[in-house]
């Protein structure tokens, strides 16, 4: 019994810490992600002015078009570097990454990226040809490999397409915003902290050199949903329930809001997992949205906490 008092004392304590501490310096929190954004547009000017293309991400060629051949791995792993540089001068603009268990570590299949103007089946057949020679075995079909071929035409209207959806989203999701709370300053530390969780996602992977395929696009769509949920619980408690502290409402939505993320997190890391060496389109859709879960608490609990806490103690001024 007096060890779990102590526990709540420790609590309880620690607890008026971190708010005294809040209190004196959640404005000076917010450079943090006022220099990260800063970085991260420093970073994407450098990566748009050296992309070949002048796109803001790496596309893959379910989007710049061209063939992908993914090799299923049943007995001998494949060497990366060797068979990149032994197909490159054959087949020309040659892209490779491997997919791997993320536990082992064991290789689990590898995804041949070539990059072409035209799709017919002559050409699937010229790479297929290539691939066999290097490997001394067959590529069977939904066996041992998949094949998809994707014209250059067809990848970029898909591009513009989907980023037009992505565009859409964002604009209806800002609107709904602003007719929830009918105030500029939260609205727009919404709207803020939704824009910082995408754009830090899409540096990050670019930095990770991952290539973008339309199943990350759509991740980026759907991270849109996730990104202001708490942001919208914590605009909420704060500025719309009377009768307590500013502390403790913003506490109080910290406890929901940080279980719902969490929860959403680990359930993105699991599938990531368990179901993310199966499918290179799985993997990129969970692995986008568990980077972007993770930039959503710095910018809910940093970025937008510090804003509407900010707005809040002016609008308690200025009533006094």
């Amino acid at each position: 019994m007096e060890q779990i008092e102590n526990k709540i004392k420790f609590s309880e304590k620690f607890k008026r810490k971190f708010i005294s501490f809040h209190d004196k310096n959640y404005k000076k929190l917010l450079i943090i992600p006022i220099v990260l954004i800063i970085l991260g547009f420093v970073y994407m000017g450098y990566f748009y002015s050296n992309s070949p293309t002048h796109d803001f991400f790496n596309k893959d060629i379910s989007l710049s078009g061209g063939t992908s051949v993914t090799i299923n791995i049943i007995n001998q792993p494949i060497n990366i570097n060797d068979l990149k540089n032994n197909i490159s001068g054959k087949l020309g603009e040659v892209d490779i990454r491997e997919i791997s268990d993320l536990i082992s570590g064991q290789q689990k299949a590898v995804v041949v990226e070539i990059k072409t103007e035209t799709c017919d089946q002559s050409q699937v057949d010229s790479i297929k040809s290539v691939l066999e020679n290097y490997l001394n075995y067959s590529l069977i079909e939904g066996k041992n490999s998949n094949f998809e071929c994707t014209g250059s035409s067809l990848g970029g209207d898909f591009y513009r397409q989907l980023l037009f959806s992505v565009l859409i989203a964002f604009v209806l999701m800002s609107i709904v915003v602003f007719i929830q709370f009918k105030t500029f300053v939260p609205s727009i530390a919404v709207i803020t902290s939704a824009f910082a969780d995408i754009f830090m996602s899409l540096v990050l992977v670019n930095i990770l050199g991952i290539r973008i395929s339309g199943a990350g696009i759509v991740a980026f769509l759907m991270l849109i949903g996730y990104s202001v949920d708490t942001d919208i619980l914590l605009t909420n408690k704060v500025l719309r329930r009377e009768g307590k502290s500013l502390n403790r409402k913003i506490m109080e939505s910290f406890k929901t809001g940080i279980t719902m993320t969490l929860t959403a997190l680990l359930s993105t890391i699991l599938s990531l997992i368990l179901v993310g060496s199966l499918s290179p389109i799985l993997y990129q859709i969970f692995l986008i949205l568990t980077i972007g879960l993770c930039f959503d608490i710095l910018n809910t609990w940093l970025t937008n906490v510090s804003i509407i806490k900010w707005y809040a103690n002016r609008k308690n001024e200025n009533k006094s």
